[in-house]
């Protein structure tokens, strides 16, 4: 049996909106109806980035810390810090060295007596802004050592684009739970094929579960007094 020997499969914004549409049981007319198509798909992405942790997302990223600074503020990309380290003599093959920090909340970073204290970063606290995010390191650096903020953090999707022929800024294993929420998302707006809708929604809705839970973490948990940690 032949098969095409690719896997490169992939769907343009262009054709993630006609399958949408022809789920949802309406017909893609107009300029308006792809502009409000759109318009829910960039609603959509941000919708899932609300839901939690989508690893596709994760990034890494690396500050020199400034002595005696201790608040960093962030790219607008970077929606939020997932782990970080602090990294000693960076780069250099037999020092390296890299120490774990702990993240607190904002009611343990304002009981901190002093948050002017300065020696190697141990904790820090990510303050939210409307527009991006900061990072508030305590202990503040000091002049010991050139430290080196490292961290992961999870990046938000990139925008759809003008261009029907962009792609999303998704992997292709999930299109189909990003057209089924499309589609559902289409039927809200259209009164025509609203009865449409809790099907529609429960495609969706099995779709993600599928997706998400493909996606998810598959190191080896274990569980010990005091935390977790992955081996």
């Amino acid at each position: 049996m032949a098969t095409s020997g690719t896997y490169s499969f992939n769907l343009d914004i262009g054709d993630i909106i006609e399958e949408s549409y022809e789920r949802a049981g309406v017909e893609l007319r107009s300029g308006y109806d792809y502009r409000t198509a759109r318009r829910s798909l960039d609603l959509l992405m941000l919708e899932w980035q609300n839901r939690g942790l989508n690893l596709w997302t994760v990034q890494s990223g690396s500050i020199v810390l400034t002595p005696g600074t201790g608040r960093y503020a962030l790219p607008s990309k970077e929606l939020d810090i997932i782990e970080a380290f602090i990294r000693t003599d960076a780069g250099n093959t037999s020092s390296q060295s890299d120490l774990m920090m702990q993240r607190i909340s904002v009611s343990q970073y304002s009981h901190l007596t002093n948050k002017l204290t300065e020696a190697r970063p141990l904790q820090y606290w990510i303050e939210k802004d409307p527009s991006q995010i900061a990072i508030n390191l305590w202990p503040v650096p000091d002049t010991a050592e050139t430290y080196t903020l490292c961290y992961y953090y999870m990046e938000r999707v990139q925008d759809s684009g003008k261009p029907s022929s962009n792609n999303m800024d998704v992997p292709s294993r999930w299109l189909p739970c990003l057209v089924s929420g499309l589609a559902y998302q289409i039927s809200v707006k259209r009164p025509e094929v609203s009865e449409r809708a809790p099907l529609l929604k429960q495609v969706y809705d099995e779709q993600w579960e599928l997706a998400s839970d493909a996606d998810r973490e598959k190191a080896a948990l274990y569980v010990v007094p005091g935390g977790y940690q992955y081996l």
